[in-house]
């Protein structure tokens, strides 16, 4: 492996402009006919995906004492509650231990991040995968600021039940002095003490949507590169060698993502590989825009529409989101089973 950076890494990533990209002629052929046709089936799809399951659904409802017609909220799949975006997944464990974790982890993404924009330049935001890590970044510093607030919130519910207990000590003294006819209603007072969890708001949605992109977007960039790109650079281009920043943006971030994904209680639900497809369809619409108002290379040797197995080749990598997207769904099912075996009363009491 090569520690070399500068001119080396963009050397090894600039291939030879095969055609010029600001011309029509470019651009009018079948094989960005049929790759634009993928584009709108992705789109088409994330939104069905995103109006059918986002958020909370509405139905009519005539049940128990609710008036006839009357039009009750129904919690959808992809629910999220607002203590969920900082609490750790075991009932022991202290918020305080995933701060930690994210905001560590998002120092050391950001240091990652600012030093390879200084050598390299920002055009190191060019590829897909800077926008991946940077949108990891963005989901940790989203996530200290979250786990913040969640300590704060810990702290003060544990206050709140150090009172309780206080009160019902109180109460059962007086019980057992016989003044039981007031019990009920003190137990309908203390009742009234513990609300319902909130609903999370924007931020906690928005933190929840950005972990699903990553969960997808972080598989697909680092199997692109050692399964595809990799090989490919190795038997097309003289002396290329890795570099400390290319392993580092192609692991370390999976890494960091695993590890909060162990610890923190995200649901994750499916249908939100809708927002991975949408990340990654912006990501090739920015580069076609780029492309026809300035003839420059592709980052990604597949993205070049002149090539003949164009289409095949977007297919295949848009293909490649359900897997990807599959593979963490699969993550966080060993979790669930894990930690349901190994500390079911922790576990359970939080689910």
């Amino acid at each position: 492996m090569s520690f070399e950076t500068g001119r080396t890494i963009m050397a090894s990533w600039q291939p030879e402009m095969a055609e010029d990209t600001a011309i029509s002629s470019y651009w009018l052929n079948w094989r960005v006919l049929v790759c634009t046709t993928w584009l709108l089936i992705s789109m088409v799809f994330a939104s069905f995906l995103i109006s059918r399951h986002e958020g909370s659904r509405r139905r009519s409802s005539d049940d128990d004492d609710d008036r006839p017609g009357r039009e009750s909220e129904e919690k959808g799949p992809g629910v999220l509650y607002e203590d969920e975006a900082w609490r750790p997944c075991l009932k022991g464990m202290h918020p305080v231990w995933l701060l930690g974790f994210r905001v560590g982890s998002f120092f050391v993404l950001l240091v990652l991040l600012i030093v390879n924009a200084f050598v390299d330049g920002g055009s190191i935001f060019y590829y897909y995968t800077q926008w991946t890590f940077t949108l990891v970044t963005i989901y940790f510093g989203l996530g200290s600021m979250l786990s913040i607030y969640g300590c704060y919130a810990h702290r003060n519910k544990v206050v709140g039940e150090r009172a309780d207990i206080e009160l019902v000590d109180s109460r059962q003294h007086n019980l057992a002095n016989g003044r039981g006819s007031n019990a009920a209603k003190d137990g309908l007072k203390l009742n009234q003490l513990h609300p319902d969890r909130r609903i999370a708001g924007f931020w906690g949605y928005a933190f929840q949507i950005i972990f699903q992109i990553n969960a997808g977007a972080v598989l697909l960039t680092d199997c692109v590169f050692w399964f595809i790109i990799v090989p490919f650079l190795a038997t097309t281009t003289r002396n290329y060698g890795l570099n400390f920043f290319m392993v580092n943006m192609h692991s370390v971030n999976i890494v960091f993502l695993l590890g909060d994904t162990a610890l923190n209680s995200l649901r994750f639900p499916w249908f939100r590989i809708a927002y991975f497809f949408l990340w990654t369809t912006f990501y090739v619409i920015f580069q076609w825009i780029l492309h026809a108002c300035i003839s420059i290379w592709w980052p990604y040797p597949f993205l070049d529409l002149s090539a003949s197995l164009a289409p095949l080749w977007y297919a295949t990598v848009g293909m490649m989101h359900f897997p990807c997207y599959g593979v963490f769904i699969l993550v966080t099912h060993i979790k669930q089973y894990l930690l349901s075996r190994y500390f079911p009363e922790s576990y359970e009491q939080m689910r």
